[in-house]
């Protein structure tokens, strides 16, 4: 019997050990110094790597800020899709921000900062002139697209009636649209945006129409679970809000593609009239 409650203690001395630890995140950040983010290498603008093998982008920008209002180093983790969530559930990195979309299982898993601070909508590549301004204007035309985007069905479904063609990659839908198999190529507006702005003379005959009948996937900055409502996730959550508040979110996505996105300016604008 005294053994068991001497196993019983240990076991809770532990547990209470491991939450201490994980929860004193900031604490740690600042008494190492060092501030560790997962970031995206192979996504750009938002992070890539530069000539000289350095991880730049629209992200890192972000993380940066975040490590000088900390008055810490930054140390920059490369993380894919794959294994972002494991990098930080593992302690591996302290915050990932790196592309990540939300959705509710995610929520299950890592603690989302609230306010999300940017977001992916629907959007088209377009002939300069085409007359196309949204999706209603598509009835009897053809439209590329790219197999597994997460509005390809309602598109399909609604508004083109089956005349979606889906190619395997980007290469083959951008070929299909110079080669005028379709009419327009429907893919998220922010990754067009940034095709037309890095590539200019390329999509000089071309348009991005953003659409507004495609809800928006949002991305967010995230903390480990046990995190989020403490005081590391608190923290991250009023930088976000200073980010939308301040116009820095606009700045950089002007920085890196070229333009602003519907979905920013209007966070801003809700930033500035308080609320979130």
């Amino acid at each position: 019997m005294f053994r068991l409650a001497l196993i019983a203690c240990a076991t809770f001395v532990i547990a209470f050990s491991i939450g201490s630890a994980s929860a004193d995140t900031l604490d740690n950040v600042k008494a190492k110094g060092t501030l560790v983010v997962g970031v995206k290498a192979d996504y750009p603008p938002w992070g890539m790597r530069d000539q000289a093998g350095n991880i730049v982008g629209l992200e890192i920008d972000m993380a940066n800020d975040v490590a000088k209002r900390l008055g810490v180093k930054l140390q920059l983790v490369p993380v894919e899709s794959s294994n972002r969530m494991q990098f930080l559930q593992q302690g591996k990195i302290d915050v990932m921000i790196a592309t990540f979309s939300v959705n509710d299982e995610r929520r299950k898993t890592v603690g989302v900062v609230e306010p999300l601070y940017y977001a992916s909508g629907g959007g088209l590549l377009a002939k300069n002139g085409s007359g196309i301004a949204g999706l209603k204007d598509l009835q009897g035309k053809k439209v590329c697209a790219n197999q597994g985007s997460y509005f390809n069905k309602e598109v399909a479904e609604k508004y083109v009636q089956g005349n979606l063609l889906a190619f395997k990659g980007v290469p083959e839908s951008e070929q299909a649209l110079l080669s005028d198999q379709c009419s327009v190529y429907l893919f998220d507006d922010v990754i067009l945006i940034y095709k037309k702005t890095s590539d200019p003379a390329k999509w000089k005959d071309y348009d991005v129409i953003q659409l507004p009948e495609i809800q928006p996937l949002p991305w967010a900055v995230a903390v480990r679970s046990d995190e989020r409502d403490g005081p590391w996730g608190k923290m991250m959550s009023s930088i976000v809000s200073d980010w939308h508040r301040s116009g820095m979110l606009l700045a950089l996505e002007k920085k890196w593609l070229g333009q602003n996105t519907r979905w920013l300016e209007d966070m801003h604008a809700k930033a500035k009239a308080g609320q979130h």
